[in-house]
């Protein structure tokens, strides 16, 4: 291998390295509010609660969590048959270099029965 072909392999495998580098923190967030959505499902699940309790969970869950980039008000409580439909759908934009970003979309649907 020559020192331009290693240069090359080096500059190929960092430039991945810095991509994970730069979405593990998003990936992060996503489990966080992934914690607190299934936590709401597992604390509410049969109980018969309301969309105001579900939201109070939702908010303290959220302040323990230190959950960034997404609110507890942009998590939507809709009533369905049978009970309530908690969704997190949000995208995370991250710079990576210059002018490219890194748009990465989540959508999570928890179902908590009545």
């Amino acid at each position: 291998m020559t020192t331009i072909g290693l240069i090359v392999l080096v500059a190929f495998v960092g430039l991945f390295a810095f991509a994970g580098i730069r979405l593990t923190p998003v990936y992060l967030n996503y489990t966080k509010v992934l914690g607190v959505i299934n936590g709401v499902q597992e604390e509410f699940d049969g109980t018969n609660p309301s969309r105001s309790a579900i939201r109070n969970s939702i908010s303290r869950r959220f302040d323990v969590e230190s959950v960034g980039e997404i609110s507890a008000r942009d998590i939507t409580v809709t009533s369905v048959d049978g009970g309530f439909e908690v969704r997190a759908n949000y995208e995370h934009v991250t710079p990576f270099i210059a002018n490219v970003s890194f748009s990465v979309e989540f959508d999570k649907t928890v179902l908590v029965r009545r």
